[in-house]
């Protein structure tokens, strides 16, 4: 049970290259954005599209993964965590930003077929 207490599930679509890099101690880090949409129809009965962008760190052996197979647009399932990190920016004001600690991921786009030489 303790394990729903902060858990996170999003399936969508990523915005950007996932951006990979190595820290000190040989750590390994990967960043990208998700956007998620729900389409639903509004009082009139029109079809509104809503889409929200969520920000992905990976930690870990998940990122050789990352940086193998995903790119901008690829479609994943991931599972997480949320997540508050707290940075000063440029101006010298402190942001706050939430983020999804992914552990698991799915890729869903289909295989692109090789043609037989």
């Amino acid at each position: 049970m303790n394990q729903l207490k902060n858990r996170v599930q999003l399936i969508g679509r990523l915005g950007h290259d996932p951006e990979v890099k190595s820290l000190s101690g040989g750590k390994v880090v990967a960043r990208f954005s998700l956007a998620t949409t729900e389409t639903y129809k509004d009082a009139e009965g029109n079809k509104v599209s809503d889409t929200q962008w969520h920000q992905v760190v990976v930690w870990g052996n998940l990122c050789s993964i990352v940086a193998a197979y995903l790119s901008k647009g690829k479609e994943v399932m991931i599972e997480g965590k949320l997540s508050y990190r707290t940075y000063e920016n440029k101006e010298g004001q402190k942001v706050q930003q939430a983020e999804i600690i992914a552990k698991d991921l799915l890729m869903l786009d289909k295989p692109v077929k090789q043609e037989a030489a």
